[in-house]
This record gives structure tokens, C-alpha cells and sequence, in this order.
């Protein structure tokens, strides 16, 4: 077991890792296995908030559907991964090491998209995705806080 989980019971740390597992194996489906749906092309956006204000200022252009996966989905997919991660390691309740490991591993989340052309590498869904895991590890600090008192 990960020494800096112990502050968890045995039972509480391995439902937690059992959860994030499924959590994981859903986003890989969700991100990496799309059937045959390959992108002929490279498709990157390596300029912030260019998609975001896309979508917002001509929302008119996009359906409904698209614009709410695009803005909201790329947030709310995360938060689990906010709450999973610094569960299982204590070490990444904090902030600032906690920002910087979900940077990392969206990064690589994208740049794999890109390589296997099975997505497109887009500096704004790192944004959203970081925003939805930052909501997640602010929803598990305040629980335990309010748990502690």
C-alpha cells in the first residue's frame, strides 16, 4: 500500500483505488477508443483560449450538444480525477503539486490524442480539464475539512 495513503483504513483506500481504476478505465474508452474514427490529419491549438472563445462568441455556429461537451464536459470529466489522485497520495493535496502532476498527465493526454490521431491536441482542453480537477481537489478539501472538525 502507498505510504502516504495510510492516513486511510485499508478498506476506505483500496474502494478509493478500486473507484479511480474504473474512472480510468472509462476515460480511456472515452478518450483513446473511438472505433475507426481517425483524424486524417494533425490537429492541434497550441493558442489559450482560442477554442473557448470560439465557442463562447459564436456559440450560434455550434449545436448545443457540441458546445456543452466542449465547455463543460472537458471540466466535469476531471473532477474525479481531482478527488481520486490527492485521496490516494497525500502529498498531492497540495496545490501547487497537485497543479503541476494534472498538468503533466493532461499533456500527455493530448499529445497521445494527437500522435494516434484519435483526438487533436488543444491547449484549451488542458485548461478545462486542470479547471475540473482543481473543482475536484477543492470538493475533497472541504470535505475533509468539514470532517476533521
Amino acid at each position: 500500500m502507498n505510504a502516504n495513503a495510510r492516513h486511510l483504513p485499508k478498506p476506505v483506500y483500496f474502494i478509493i483505488l478500486t473507484l479511480f481504476t474504473i474512472y480510468c478505465l472509462i476515460m480511456i474508452k472515452l478518450l483513446f477508443i473511438r472505433g475507426n474514427n481517425l483524424w486524417p490529419t494533425y490537429n492541434y491549438n497550441i493558442i489559450p483560449f482560442h477554442t473557448i472563445k470560439s465557442l463562447v462568441y459564436h456559440r450560434e455556429h455550434y449545436n448545443t450538444d457540441t458546445w456543452v461537451k466542449n465547455l463543460f464536459g472537458n471540466i466535469v470529466m476531471f473532477i474525479p480525477l481531482g478527488i481520486f489522485i490527492p485521496a490516494l497520495n497525500r502529498k498531492l493535496l497540495r496545490p501547487v503539486v497537485f497543479l503541476f502532476v494534472i498538468v503533466l498527465i493532461l499533456f500527455l493526454v493530448e499529445s497521445i490524442q494527437l500522435f494516434t490521431r484519435v483526438g487533436s491536441f488543444d491547449i484549451d482542453d488542458i485548461i478545462l480539464n486542470t479547471l475540473g480537477a482543481m473543482i475536484g481537489l477543492a470538493f475533497l478539501k472541504s470535505i475533509t475539512r468539514g470532517l476533521s472538525r
